[in-house]
């Protein structure tokens, strides 16, 4: 009896020494790569060290540094998920086909044309804009934090960048009702890189899949009523 119960007592500090290495281990890596700033503590910084009395959109892109591209990539998808003529997600999907290439490409911030760049908006409206967005995107963002996130730094722009492309691509076709799941899964891939959400990830992926089959299920239909009229 003795005997069991000193080998049961050391099972159990080798599983306690286990679970303490890999406490460390979670810890050290925490501290090599620290969590990536929020999107309104961006925003908030941006504001308290704004100089002079206008922001420009150069500004905003430095300021967002590693997230200017999952930010870009939210609101290209977003408008393409408006209730827009026919044919406008033919001119809007050009920038994601754009954001994403540079993705793939792995460019560390987001190029956009110099006339762009250098539009601005004034500090105290930003600071207003920001001042009423802020608790929204806040309630966002405890909704959305890192968890489950399956790339190691420097990986996942080109991963979601290339996901990215092949929405971009199903955007821009001329398709009836076709566009707005595959502009859906491209804003859930910009908000699950912005916070290195696995769990979202797996979410986008799955309505990138999904409208995949959407517009699978489309063409066929167009082509079996194409082939219908002929005949």
């Amino acid at each position: 009896m003795l005997l069991i119960a000193r080998r049961r007592l050391q099972r159990i500090g080798l599983k306690q020494n286990r679970l303490n290495e890999e406490g460390s281990a979670l810890e050290r890596l925490s501290a090599h790569y620290p969590p990536p700033r929020r999107l309104s503590q961006i925003f908030e910084d941006l504001v308290h060290n704004a100089q002079g009395t206008a922001i420009t959109v150069d500004q905003l892109r430095n300021a967002l540094g590693e997230r200017s591209f999952a930010t870009f990539l939210v609101f290209f998808a977003l408008l393409n998920m408006l209730p827009l003529p026919p044919g406008s997600t033919l001119v809007l999907g050009i920038p994601l086909l754009l954001i994403s290439i540079q993705m793939v490409l792995g460019r560390s911030t987001v190029w956009l044309p110099h006339s762009i760049l250098t539009k601005s908006v004034g500090v105290e409206q930003f600071r207003q804009m920001s001042e009423k967005l802020g608790p929204k995107v806040k309630r966002v963002e405890r909704l959305i934090r890192p968890r489950y996130w399956p790339f190691a730094p420097g990986q996942a722009d080109r991963a979601v960048g290339l996901c990215a492309l092949f929405l971009g691509v199903l955007i821009t076709l001329p398709i009836p009702f076709g566009n707005w799941f595959p502009a859906l899964a491209c804003a859930l891939l910009g908000l699950a890189l912005s916070e290195c959400d696995g769990l979202l990830l797996g979410i986008a992926v799955a309505v990138g899949l999904f409208s995949l089959v959407i517009v699978g299920v489309i063409f066929g239909s167009a082509g079996a009523l194409a082939a219908f009229f002929i005949l």
